[in-house]
């Protein structure tokens, strides 16, 4: 699972998945960084869903930076990412949606 581990939506997941006797372990973006390939394939899977517009990083970027490139954004801004983002085997979701817990069985 990757996000931050101080977001509430993360720390929540995090202990569900872990309820469940998942084997689980979160990976802080900020902490450490997603490579260039790790960023691509989350953006191939999620498109623009992954930018979290309604974060407080969002909110701080000027008009010019809102409208660059997605992947250069959550390089430079790794808080940008919605999360978390949770790889299941060879699947991924986005988000700690009903949808999500009901796909992992929570």
């Amino acid at each position: 699972m990757l996000g931050l581990k101080n977001c509430d939506t993360c720390r929540k997941a995090l202990k569900a998945l872990q309820a469940g006797d998942d084997t689980v372990s979160l990976q802080d973006v900020r902490e450490a960084p997603l490579t260039e390939a790790e960023l691509q394939t989350f953006l191939d899977a999620f498109g623009e869903a992954l930018v979290n517009r309604r974060s407080t990083t969002w909110r701080t970027l000027s008009d010019e930076e809102r409208t660059g490139d997605p992947l250069a954004l959550l390089q430079a801004h790794p808080t940008l990412m919605k999360r978390p983002v949770i790889q299941s085997g060879d699947q991924l979701f986005l988000g700690w949606s009903a949808s999500t817990k009901a796909a992992l069985g929570q």
